[in-house]
């Protein structure tokens, strides 16, 4: 399972790119040295793990990344609702989204007609071809910093492939909760972990590809701001949308 593209432009749009807490914009805008910073996190308030925070065995598991079971917070607010789970409960993290969207959907009515947030694509930042990738560590270099993701898949012929790319995905799902940037060791052992994935994948004929591209969320009460979407592709090596580029073409030249 994996929150789903509509989910997530539900989710952002009606949290309105603030933290449901501290009402702070969540998509700090690039400077003339670096790229825009993305603080926000989707997070769960039912954890999907046994030892997650607020666990209920008695939750409906295909309801896990439904958009009544998400809320958007910045970094900061989320570690502090896992690390004090018993006060903020799932009950209380409820309450808090319902009043974060009546807060947000008021600050709109009382704005001069402002559009809903949309999220944009910007021709010169669709990429030209996707890169093949064979380790762990450009799957999390991809993943890095993304708001949302996007992945597809060549048909499936077998239940073993089935679980095959399943995995895959959930694993590339993962990366966005995991807090890879201050664990060094978790972060090579996920990314040994990957690559061993990608190796069965090659070796059950399929080739991973992937990608990074800056979209614009644009309208809302905020400031329009860049929004990156991980991109994968799970391909058959024998799909005829595959070709070869030469290293001379790395600069964006197919």
């Amino acid at each position: 399972m994996e929150i789903s593209a509509k989910t997530r432009k539900i989710l952002w749009a009606r949290s309105g790119n603030f933290c449901a807490i501290c009402k702070r914009e969540l998509i700090i805008n690039a400077t003339p040295t670096d790229d825009d910073s993305i603080i926000a996190e989707e997070c769960h308030i039912i954890s999907s793990k046994t030892n997650g925070p607020r666990y209920d065995p008695a939750f409906p598991q295909e309801q896990i990344d439904e958009y009544s079971n998400l809320v958007i917070l910045c970094r900061i607010h989320h570690k502090m609702i896992d690390d004090q789970k018993e006060t903020y409960t799932a009950d209380a993290l409820r309450k808090i989204k319902i009043d974060h969207e009546r807060w947000y959907k008021e600050k709109l009515s009382q704005s001069k007609a402002p559009s809903s947030p949309k999220l944009k694509r910007l021709k010169d930042n669709i990429p030209s071809f996707l890169q093949r990738l064979s380790t762990g560590r450009e799957v999390q270099n991809i993943v890095c910093g993304a708001c949302a993701s996007s992945t597809d898949y060549d048909e499936l012929e077998t239940q073993e492939e089935v679980e095959l790319v399943g995995r895959f995905f959930s694993w590339v799902q993962d990366l966005d909760v995991l807090n890879l940037d201050s664990d060094l060791a978790l972060s090579v052992q996920t990314g040994f972990e990957l690559t061993g994935m990608i190796t069965e994948l090659e070796e059950a004929g399929f080739f991973v590809f992937g990608a990074r591209e800056i979209q614009l969320l644009d309208g809302g009460v905020g400031e329009p701001a860049n929004f990156p979407v991980a991109i994968f592709r799970v391909l058959r090596k024998t799909n005829p949308e595959i070709r070869s580029v030469s290293i001379d073409s790395i600069d964006g030249k197919v």
